[in-house]
């Protein structure tokens, strides 16, 4: 089978067409980060670096921490460009840039995603290391592939929707991490549970600033928990992240560092040491 070049676009270089890498360029980990700045700052704990590149908000650098060969790549935000990143990170491990057709082995990457986010529960403090074991995808992205969801999966996200009033024509879908990732990450430093996942940081987010909310859903969600399994989180990637990853075969998780409680109203106004710990934490685990 060979892909139309309409479907599996590429540049000029021969290289997918956003993030403008070849498939050399990347390795088997990769780190995601939404920032373009905190490329650099995963970097700067590399002992070399072999690949630097920039494309749009799509930031690129491959080197080697202790013995490990990682890659960092900037996502910019939301899960669009989730979408994209994921669909050409596969695209990179799986076909042929030349022929445009699928490598006969697949091979299966390590996405990591470090973030900042919101917390959901008041007894979280800030700059706590939170860890999502499973997303609830308030976005479109899960919805325009077929995918399958677990049993598990479904049980869990009808209890969630029968409590929470989401507004109308808002079509959650709960999908999980990849289990040995999330055991690996775990440890006493890290609080495991759910991440929401919104489409945007304000409405869609619980916030109204000048614009009034349709309802407080976002409040029925605080300081819950389902099946034993906390709400603990808000942010805007890891629903896609999640759902494309393990549909296409590779295992992925988020780990965020918390600078802002919801509940209790505060906000970090300087996390620069505690991103810091974080960053060696996954570097050390990946």
């Amino acid at each position: 089978m060979s892909f139309k070049s309409s479907e599996l676009v590429l540049n000029d270089k021969n290289q997918v067409y956003h993030l403008g890498l070849s498939a050399n360029n990347i390795s088997d980990k990769i780190i995601l980060v939404g920032d373009q700045d905190r490329v650099g700052l995963v970097t700067s704990f590399f002992d070399s670096i072999e690949h630097r590149s920039r494309h749009r908000e799509f930031v690129s650098q491959t080197g080697v921490y202790k013995g490990k060969r990682i890659t960092v790549l900037s996502t910019g935000i939301g899960t669009d460009n989730i979408d994209i990143v994921v669909n050409e990170l596969d695209i990179l491990a799986n076909i042929n840039l030349e022929t445009k057709e699928l490598n006969p082995v697949r091979k299966s990457l390590e996405m990591v995603r470090i973030g900042t986010c919101g917390i959901l529960q008041s007894a979280i403090p800030i700059h706590s290391f939170i860890l999502s074991e499973m997303s609830l995808g308030l976005d479109n992205v899960a919805h325009f592939y077929a995918m399958d969801f677990t049993e598990k999966e479904g049980q869990l996200l009808n209890e969630i929707k029968n409590h929470c009033p989401f507004p109308a024509k808002v079509e959650p879908y709960l999908i999980s991490a990849n289990h040995e990732l999330v055991n690996r990450f775990s440890s006493d430093k890290t609080n495991k549970g759910i991440t929401l996942t919104a489409s945007g940081f304000y409405g869609p987010q619980g916030r109204s600033i000048r614009l009034p909310l349709k309802n407080n859903w976002r409040e029925s969600l605080e300081n819950s928990s389902f099946q034993g399994i906390p709400i603990v989180n808000f942010e805007m990637e890891s629903s896609a992240l999640f759902a494309l990853g393990r549909a296409l075969g590779h295992a992925c998780t988020t780990i965020c560092l918390g600078i802002a409680n919801r509940p209790t109203g505060e906000f970090s106004k300087d996390y620069e040491k505690p991103m810091n710990e974080l960053i060696a934490y996954v570097l050390d685990r990946i």
